[in-house]
């Protein structure tokens, strides 16, 4: 009488597929989650920097180093969140932001009251793209 092999019967191979079929959508809807969850956090961030840039900007004239502290923490934010950024629209908020912040840099550089509400403008479309719902 010759061996038996043992075989797996099909609904068992299918059901096994399945189950993988089904967990890797799940996988990647965890990331997406845990990457809209990073952007709504780095926004928040971002949000509080432009809160504490507002403040120093009233006295930038007397203060510009307070005013460049709150323009580099916004910056840092920024790249942090472009590097994760894949949206054309949170880019271009960045982008616009960026600008922004470049801009009132060269004021205080040329001993003016920065214009900050370009950074303002940009920072409020980075938390509309990032907050979900």
């Amino acid at each position: 009488m010759a061996p038996r092999t043992l075989r797996r019967p099909a609904p068992v191979a299918l059901a096994a597929l399945a189950a993988v079929t089904l967990t890797v959508p799940l996988l990647s809807s965890c990331g997406a989650v845990q990457k809209a969850v990073d952007c709504a956090k780095t926004a928040t961030s971002v949000v509080n920097a432009v809160d504490k840039l507002q403040q120093a900007a009233d006295n930038a004239l007397t203060d510009p180093k307070k005013t460049e502290q709150a323009l580099d923490n916004i910056d840092s934010n920024l790249r942090k969140l472009s590097s994760e950024a894949n949206d054309p629209e949170l880019s271009k908020a960045i982008d616009k932001t960026n600008t922004g912040i470049k801009n009132a840099r060269k004021d205080i550089e040329n001993n003016k009251a920065p214009d900050i509400q370009p950074i303002v403008d940009g920072t409020s479309q980075v938390t509309k793209i990032c907050t979900p719902g």
